[in-house]
């Protein structure tokens, strides 16, 4: 899952920042409301965790802007801003939680699960395909029935390759789902977590054109 934070208080977006790595979460961090829209309206994002006292552009005109364009995101407002008319405010601006500052991190995930599971019950829990069907909302792949344990980033790509059956994925869109701008990304990571999965799943789980990407394909019954 792909994350924007846009906060620019170094202290609270690092540790925002580690904290939702630690749990496996891919996460984006810019410091300003003109580089949070650009990146908003550029880059695929699951959620976007959103301050609102922002340099350059402030973080209600950045929600604003993002929900004229159609864009339906979530956003997360975290912000000092605490007085009701604030709060009420910016949720009709359209953010889909508003979190005062000071909190504790634990809190912040939490409601980033609960919007996690909103969009999944809104769109599909379950995804199937072939012998394999993924129940997002608990977190487990089962081949034939059966539980397989898997990384979470395991679970991140094969979820990928699930919800886009037969389509061709390359390199770069993999990376871009899978890890945050300011993680190091060694030149084989996909290949190790695609060799991970079919040493889990078996050889032919997903296929791979040489030089283009790697998908799963429907077989035909």
């Amino acid at each position: 899952m792909r994350i924007l934070l846009i906060e620019d208080d170094s202290l609270i977006g690092t540790a925002i920042e580690q904290a939702l790595k630690d749990t496996h979460y891919s996460v984006d961090w810019v410091s300003d409301g003109q580089s949070g829209l650009l990146a908003a309206s550029t880059q695929d994002y699951h959620l976007i965790l959103l301050d609102l006292g922002l340099p350059k552009i402030d973080g209600l005109k950045v929600l604003k802007e993002i929900r004229s364009n159609r864009n339906h995101i979530p956003v997360i407002i975290i912000t000092a801003r605490d007085a009701v008319e604030q709060r009420i405010q910016g949720l009709d601006a359209g953010a889909d939680d508003y979190l005062i500052k000071p909190f504790r991190v634990a809190e912040l995930q939490a409601r980033i699960r609960a919007i996690i599971r909103r969009g999944q019950e809104a769109s599909s829990a379950t995804l199937t395909c072939n012998d394999l069907t993924l129940d997002a909302a608990k977190g487990v792949l089962y081949q034939n029935g059966d539980p397989i344990a898997l990384s979470a980033r395991e679970f991140a790509m094969i979820r990928l390759f699930m919800s886009n059956p037969d389509r061709l994925l390359n390199r770069n869109y993999l990376e871009e789902q899978l890890y945050g701008w300011s993680e190091e990304v060694s030149s084989n990571a996909v290949e190790f977590i695609i060799h991970a999965l079919r040493k889990k799943l078996g050889k032919d789980s997903i296929s791979n054109i040489r030089g283009m990407g790697w998908m799963i394909s429907r077989k035909q019954s």
